[in-house]
């Protein structure tokens, strides 16, 4: 009988119980049920455990997973049994088992081995769009990316710097200064001890940035807005330090007719065209060495919690991964 972490109330990690799920059933027409080889671990995951992101309870968390293909359904016909595929989306990844819809899944190449699918899918192809289509980094832009040495940041500031982008990247500590240059960084202000907005303009000569990607929320937002351009964007994907309290709408007439979006990932690969050229644009600039993945944390399955203790404290750096199987 599989096991998978289940959480039946909101609240801290130690809300993740390790048990015993039901057996494999057979799998819809259009379902294809994958052995997980490796699951990723993203701030997202954290949203539905504490309850920021409500859901029906009891769930299975974890949006993000890698394995080869158990059984398909009946109707599906671009899958087999064998096939290695990675998801990106929806729930239920914190398992050694998962039903997916076979529309949903894509096909890993020979040269994308397990773990790094599964450590880069999800923060992968959100990089893809918010460089390539949130705002298109090009040649000469002057750019800001939050939580540099994170697993969305290090691709960000790898797959920018080679689009030709000056990156100025932020960091909570001095271990990930480093890191942060590692990934591309031109220059990395270190959060606390600088004032973001003061170097922006220092490093840009009172310009600002063209576009700001901001995955912390509360506690760098007014300064994000504040390291703007005139007309340049905020780019606004993530809470990992709280929710953005209120803004008043005239805060971005006041800082230069400033752009603010909210953006997922869920909306920018809902349909199956967007999936499959969202994941062909991050493998091939895996492929080509352009970015390099930090799979630098990984748990057992079942010491999930563990994982969120670390994440949330800030931790790790780049990607996490928990194993099925893994003592």
């Amino acid at each position: 009988m599989p096991f998978a972490i289940r959480v039946y109330e909101t609240g801290g990690p130690e809300k993740m119980i390790w048990e015993k799920v039901d057996d494999l059933k057979e799998p819809g027409p259009r379902e294809v049920i994958v052995r997980n080889q490796a699951i990723g671990v993203n701030f997202v995951d954290v949203y539905y455990r504490n309850g920021f992101y409500s859901t029906a309870l009891p769930m299975i968390p974890g949006a993000e997973g890698a394995g080869t293909v158990e059984l398909i359904g009946s109707e599906v016909t671009e899958f087999s049994p064998g096939d290695r595929v990675a998801y990106a989306e929806g729930l239920g990844s914190y398992s050694e088992f998962i039903v997916r819809p076979a529309q949903r899944l894509v096909r890993l190449p020979q040269s994308i081995d397990n773990h790094t699918a599964a450590a880069i899918l999800l923060k992968g192809m959100t990089a893809e769009y918010l460089i390539q289509r949130t705002y298109r980094v090009k040649k000469g832009d002057f750019i800001l990316v939050h939580a540099a040495a994170g697993g969305v940041g290090q691709i960000l500031c790898q797959w920018a710097s080679h689009l030709g982008a000056t990156v100025i990247g932020t960091v909570g500590s001095d271990e990930k200064v480093k890191i942060a240059f590692k990934s591309k960084c031109d220059h990395v202000i270190l959060l606390k001890k600088e004032s973001i907005s003061t170097r922006v303009r220092d490093l840009t000569h009172g310009q600002g940035v063209s576009v700001v990607y901001d995955g912390i929320g509360k506690d760098t937002f007014t300064d994000s807005l504040d390291s703007l351009a005139p007309r340049g964007l905020m780019v606004s994907y993530g809470n990992a330090s709280g929710a953005v309290p209120p803004f008043q709408i005239g805060g971005l007439l006041e800082r230069g007719s400033l752009y603010l979006t909210r953006p997922s990932l869920v909306t920018y690969i809902a349909k199956r065209e967007e999936l499959e050229n969202s994941a062909r644009e991050l493998f091939k600039v895996v492929e080509q060495g352009v970015v390099k993945v930090s799979i630098n944390q990984t748990y057992p399955l079942r010491e999930a919690a563990q994982a969120h203790r670390d994440l949330e404290a800030r931790r790790t750096t780049g990607s996490t991964l928990l194993l099925p199987g893994k003592e």
